[in-house]
């Protein structure tokens, strides 16, 4: 079977590059808002540290400084200490260049350093701006005799590119939430609804197909899965096929030899006895054949209707006389599968008048839950011990004591667990105490319209 991928020219070998492209843009939009976001908590911290690293440089450049121009020239020293100073009040007098606007910056960069100077050298100096050349202040230097300026150059925040300290937190803070984001949306999520999906496999409604997406593990992991599920429904319709094909191929051999009996009854009049024998054998038959057929699912696809159970059971209990099976029901009505539900309680109470000790007694009562109805059958003898309970339930599987009964095949109580599950119940059965007699419940719930 050809996948839409690649029916529609190699979809499978070209997914993982706008997969790649996809998970890449995640990451750099998760890597864009972290740099934001450590720009705000960081960069003024960042901010500081260059700033308090600039005016430790600069104090110790003014003390040093002021030292030697004791003993030197400015020109000399700016010769040997490699700085540049200015003499005079003004110290761009004699600078070349156009003159550049004081911007706001660099006025509280100016400032900020001033209060470094401040605090480091016990004084505060004047500083000026420079409006000429490279960007910087201009610091005033105590001088024996005349006015010397020494110059610091002041670099602008950096705004792009960002710092490289925190450029690299945000490429790995947006890896890192890439890879998070592709694992639960490519791996953990397919994995997940795969996991649901198993977890149908073996209930009476399958699941449906898992969606092929995610890693190409996955995505094969999920392509066997449903291949699975289609072996299993074509299995399974092969056993319906065959169960429900043999019953109906028996029933019409089983209808003419009924006919054929009732004609020879007629012509024998002494052979009731054989008659009846013979009636009975194909009654067991046809009931073997129902079980079958039920069992089968047959009866899979019957729509549910609202019924009064109560009259429901009313119509089974009539099977008995009324000295043996005594009916305890409350009016009540549920949205049910009467056919199965019938033939459910029908096996149960078929099971206690065969194998059970009279009076019986078959009670309807609401509950559990507000849409739900319990039916019990009660019965005088000892019941099944509990132990074999688990094994009663199994299809085609018959006790000791139920041997030799009349049409009889081992489905009789499978067939009322399973109907008690579709009705979204279950089957119990116990003791209701010492010399109490034995009580078989079926618990169910109205089905959804």
């Amino acid at each position: 079977m050809v996948s839409p991928g690649a029916a529609e020219g190699g979809g499978h070998r070209r997914r993982p590059l706008p997969l790649a492209l996809r998970y890449g843009a995640a990451a750099l939009v998760a890597a864009g808002l972290a740099l934001l976001l450590l720009q705000l908590l960081l960069g003024r911290r960042l901010v500081q540290a260059r700033e308090e690293a600039l005016g430790s440089q600069l104090s110790s450049s003014l003390v040093l400084g002021e030292v030697a121009l004791e003993r030197f020239s400015p020109e000399g020293l700016a010769e040997v200490a490699g700085l540049r100073l200015a003499v005079g009040s003004d110290p761009e007098r004699q600078g070349s260049g156009p003159v550049r606007a004081i911007d706001g910056e660099l006025a509280a960069q100016s400032a900020a350093l001033r209060r470094q100077l401040c605090r480091r050298l016990g004084r505060c100096p004047e500083l000026r701006p420079a409006a000429r050349g490279p960007r910087g202040v201009w610091v005033a230097m105590e001088s024996p005799l005349e006015q010397v300026w020494l110059f610091a150059p002041l670099p602008p925040l950096r705004g792009w590119p960002p710092d490289p300290l925190q450029l690299a937190l945000a490429l790995g803070t947006g890896g890192l939430a890439a890879v998070l984001l592709f694992l639960s949306l490519e791996v953990q999520r397919p994995l997940g609804q795969l996991e649901e999906a198993l977890g149908g496999v073996g209930l009476e409604e399958r699941p449906a197909a898992v969606p092929l997406r995610g890693t190409g593990s996955v995505r094969r992991l999920s392509q066997r899965f449903n291949a699975m599920l289609e072996r299993l429904e074509a299995a399974s319709r092969e056993r319906r096929t065959m169960l429900a094909g043999i019953a109906h191929d028996l029933r019409a051999p089983l209808t003419r030899l009924r006919l054929r009996l009732a004609e020879a009854g007629g012509d024998r009049e002494g052979d009731e006895g054989a008659t009846a024998r013979s009636e009975a054998d194909l009654a067991a038959l046809e009931r073997i054949t129902g079980q079958f057929l039920l069992f089968a699912g047959a009866g899979g696809d019957e729509p549910a209707v609202p019924v009064p159970l109560d009259g429901l059971l009313a119509e089974l209990a009539a099977v008995a006389d009324a000295r043996t099976l005594a009916l305890d029901a409350v009016p009540l009505e549920r949205r049910v599968r009467p056919v199965a539900l019938g033939r459910a309680i029908a096996n149960l109470i078929d099971n206690a008048l065969e194998h059970g000790r009279p009076p019986l007694r078959l009670s309807l009562r609401p509950g559990p839950g507000p849409d739900g109805f319990t039916i019990q059958l009660h019965d005088a003898g000892e019941g099944i011990p509990p132990e074999q309970w688990a094994r009663a339930l199994e299809p085609f599987q018959r006790l000791d004591r139920a041997r030799g009964g009349q049409g009889h095949c081992g489905l009789g109580l499978a067939i009322a667990e399973r109907v008690a599950r579709e009705h979204g119940g279950r089957l119990r059965a116990g003791c209701e105490g010492p010399g109490q007699g034995f009580v078989v419940t079926f618990e169910g719930r109205s089905l959804p319209v």
